[in-house]
C-alpha cells in the first residue's frame, strides 16, 4: 500500500470510526500548523462525506511558547476569554471536535516549569465548559497525532529528519491499523474483544483492586455506581464515537478517598512540554501525600498544585502488556500512544461516563460517591510485564484481574 493510500484511510479511520461523522454536522479542527498537510486531507474527507462546515484552528508551540517564556507572571493567568467560549459555542451546537497532536517532548526544556504551570491552568479554566461537554458525553470528540521532526527524533534518536518521520508515521499506521486493507473490520474485532473484558469486569463487581509491582503496592476502592466501559462512548443521543485513536483500554473511575500505597511510572510522561522519568506517587486516603521522580520533579509538583482535585486519582485504565504497542517495542513519548501500551491511572477529574446515569446527577451527588472535579486530567502509564492486579468482590472473594501485566481471567 503506497503511502498516500496509508494517509487517506488513516482520515477515513478518524472520521468514520473515531468520530463517525454525520452528515450536516459542522467539524472544528484543531491543529499544529505542522500538521496543516493532514489537516487538508481531513478536510476534503470531511466535505466528501457531507459535513455542513469545516472550521480550523491552528496553533503554533513556538507562540505559546514566546508567551510562556517572555511575558509578565500575571499576564501567563490570563487566557483570552474569547478563545474558550468559541469551543463552548460549537461544542452546545453539535460540532464534532478533532484534535491533531503533534508533541515536543522538549518544547520548554529550560523554561521555568512554574511559568509553565500558570499558562497550562489558565487555559483550562478558560476551557471548562468545553471540557465539560467532553466529559459528559455531549460531543464526538477525538484525539489523534500527526508526527513532527521534534517529535519523531525524540522517539528515533538514531534517525534523523525526514528519515525519522517516516518511522513514526509507519509506527502511526501500525497501531491504529491503518496499514491493513480490512481496517474497518479489524477495529469492529478490536473493539468487541475490549467490550468482553469490560462487560467481565462489570459482572464481578469488583469493590477494591490491589497493585502490585516493582516499586508500586496500591489500592484502590471503586464504587457500585461507576462501572467499566472502553472505546466506544455514547453521546446522550445515542449515537457512539470513539475518542481516542490508536485505544486498547477499559476504564473506570476510582473512589476519590479511596486510594492508599505508593504507585511508580513505568514509561516517560511527556506533559506540558517536559518528559517526567522514573517518579513515584504515594497516596493516603486518596490525596498525594508524598512524591519523587528523576527528571521532571518541579513540573510534577507543579501538576499537583494544579487545584485540590490534582492530587487524587480520575482515571483508572487497564492494558494488556502484550498490546500492539507495547509489543512494538517503541517507547512514543507522547501518552495517546503510551497509555495504550499500558495499564495507566490519571491524576486530576474524574470520567462522568463512568458513572451510572451520571447526566442525571448532580455535581454533590457525584462527590457523594467520590468522583473527583480537576482542571488536570493527567495519564500516567504504571503497567509493566511485572504488574499484578486482583480484585475483591462485594463479599470478600478475592480474584486475579491481572498476572505477569496480561488478563488473568
Amino acid at each position: 500500500m503506497q503511502f498516500e493510500q496509508k494517509l487517506a484511510k488513516y482520515a477515513e479511520l478518524l472520521l468514520h470510526i473515531g468520530l463517525k461523522v454525520k452528515q450536516d454536522q459542522d467539524l472544528m479542527i484543531v491543529a499544529e500548523l505542522a500538521a496543516a498537510p493532514f489537516t487538508k486531507i481531513i478536510a476534503e474527507k470531511a466535505y466528501e462525506a457531507g459535513m455542513r462546515d469545516i472550521i480550523v484552528d491552528y496553533q503554533d508551540d513556538n507562540i505559546t511558547k514566546a508567551k510562556i517564556k517572555h511575558a509578565k507572571v500575571e499576564d501567563l493567568d490570563y487566557f483570552t476569554p474569547f478563545r474558550g467560549r468559541v469551543y463552548e459555542e460549537l461544542a452546545a451546537a453539535d460540532t464534532a471536535f478533532l484534535e491533531l497532536k503533534t508533541p515536543n517532548p522538549s518544547l520548554f526544556d529550560g523554561i521555568d516549569p512554574a511559568r509553565v504551570a500558570r499558562y497550562t491552568k489558565a487555559m483550562g479554566a478558560a476551557r471548562q465548559g468545553y471540557q465539560a461537554h467532553k466529559t459528559n458525553g455531549r460531543i464526538n470528540w477525538l484525539i489523534a497525532s500527526v508526527p513532527t521532526v521534534e517529535w519523531a527524533e525524540s522517539v528515533f534518536p538514531d534517525s534523523k529528519g525526514q528519515a525519522a518521520v517516516d518511522k513514526l508515521w509507519d509506527a502511526i499506521f501500525f497501531t491504529t491499523r491503518s496499514d491493513q486493507e480490512n481496517t474497518v473490520e479489524l477495529w469492529e474485532q478490536h473493539v468487541k474483544a475490549m467490550k468482553k473484558n469490560a462487560d467481565h469486569l462489570n459482572a464481578r463487581d469488583y469493590r477494591k483492586l490491589h497493585y502490585t509491582g516493582p516499586g508500586t503496592d496500591l489500592t484502590i476502592e471503586l464504587h457500585p455506581e461507576s462501572f467499566w466501559t472502553c472505546a466506544e462512548f455514547m453521546k446522550e443521543d445515542g449515537s457512539t464515537y470513539i475518542p481516542n485513536l490508536p485505544t486498547e483500554e477499559v476504564f473506570t473511575i476510582p473512589v476519590k478517598n479511596g486510594v492508599n500505597g505508593t504507585v511508580s511510572s513505568t514509561k516517560p510522561l511527556n506533559y506540558a512540554g517536559t518528559l517526567l522519568e522514573n517518579f513515584s506517587l504515594t497516596f493516603e486516603q486518596g490525596k498525594v501525600v508524598d512524591f519523587t521522580a528523576e527528571k521532571g520533579y518541579d513540573t510534577l509538583k507543579n501538576l499537583l498544585e494544579t487545584d485540590e482535585g490534582a492530587r487524587f486519582l480520575g482515571e483508572v485504565a487497564l492494558v494488556p502488556h502484550q498490546s500492539p504497542i507495547s509489543q512494538s517495542g517503541i517507547v512514543f513519548n507522547n501518552t495517546l500512544f503510551d497509555e495504550n501500551a499500558s495499564c495507566h491511572l490519571a491524576l486530576g477529574q474524574a470520567i462522568g461516563m463512568c458513572v451510572k446515569d451520571a447526566r442525571n446527577k448532580t455535581k454533590e451527588a457525584l462527590k457523594a460517591i467520590g468522583f473527583n472535579y480537576s482542571l488536570a486530567h493527567v495519564d500516567f502509564m504504571v503497567g509493566s510485564g511485572e504488574l499484578s492486579i486482583t480484585g475483591e468482590t462485594a463479599d470478600g472473594k478475592v480474584e486475579k484481574i491481572f498476572e505477569k501485566g496480561n488478563w488473568a481471567f
